[in-house]
């Protein structure tokens, strides 16, 4: 983080590694949770509305998240420095990108054509940077947040 004054400037407090975030309490943040079978043929449309992946503090915001398969996702680069968004899905998933972004305010859009979890993304500038999206068919997902709490919203019984 040193080596770029943007990112040091926008540190506040101590580099943290996000791939595991455990509370006092052994609360887990960050798990993404989904459901994985059980559905039958039930069929649901994308959202239109886009999520939003920031790069903001050098650090991708929101770290762990879902998105439908069809839904757009639009990065943002709110820093003043040259960000990348590298995703690196699995053999023959979906299609890796690389894009740079080295203007703040900048956005880049995507939409993912195939379910896959977890699609990992990584800045190739700022090597601590990197974020997980699961990309599923359905809207049955939810992210713990710092309390180790998810909601999955409007789930069917059964």
């Amino acid at each position: 983080m040193n080596a770029d004054p943007a990112c040091v400037k926008a540190a506040s407090g101590p580099q943290l590694q996000e791939t595991y975030m455990v509370g006092a309490g052994g609360e887990l943040q960050n798990v993404f949770v989904y459901v994985k079978d059980g559905l039958g043929d039930r069929t649901f449309t994308a959202p239109t509305a886009p999520l939003v992946l920031d790069q903001k503090g050098c650090r991708y915001h929101p770290h762990v998240f879902g998105i439908m398969v069809g839904q757009p996702m639009q990065i943002l680069n709110s820093d003043p420095t040259l960000h990348n968004i590298h995703a690196t899905p699995g053999a023959g998933q979906n299609a890796e990108f690389n894009t740079g972004q080295p203007i703040q305010g900048m956005k880049t859009d995507h939409t993912f054509t195939k379910k896959e979890v977890m699609v990992p993304f990584k800045c190739d500038v700022h090597g601590w940077m990197n974020a997980y999206v699961g990309v599923l068919d359905h809207p049955y997902f939810a992210t713990s947040g710092a309390d180790g709490a998810f909601a999955l919203n409007k789930l069917p019984p059964g």
